[in-house]
């Protein structure tokens, strides 16, 4: 049976997509010609995407007012945390749990970003 092997992107509108895309590019060190793109690799912490319904009612995502967030792995959360900082940027929050740190940033059009740097195997 043919089945779904992975996501395969996040397509959303902004008001000016080169202004998103330059600051991709410098704060976070990500992007090519259509976007940010993320080649598939096998890893030893099985890492994986994930594609996660939360509640309408949900604060998760606060305080964008977005309807989704943006989940970003990470291979270096403090150092990349230390650069942002650096650069300006509002760290909203951190936390730290058994399968991997996470700290959370708004981008240049007001869209919660989570980086998440996994820690040991995927879970099951």
């Amino acid at each position: 049976m043919a089945r779904v092997t992975g996501l395969g992107g996040l397509f959303y509108k902004v008001s000016d997509v080169e202004r998103t895309r330059a600051w991709y590019r410098e704060y976070l060190g990500i992007g090519g010609e259509w976007g940010a793109m993320f080649p598939f690799a096998k890893d030893s912490a099985q890492g994986f995407s994930l594609l996660s319904p939360f509640k309408a009612e949900t604060d998760y995502f606060a305080p964008s007012d977005a309807p989704f967030l943006i989940n970003l792995r990470v291979d270096d959360l403090d150092g990349l945390l230390g650069d942002l900082k650096a650069k300006g940027i509002e760290i909203l929050g951190r936390q730290d749990e058994d399968y991997g740190r996470f700290a959370w940033i708004l981008d240049c059009d007001g869209v919660k970003v989570e980086l998440w740097e996994q820690l040991g195997p995927a879970p099951d």
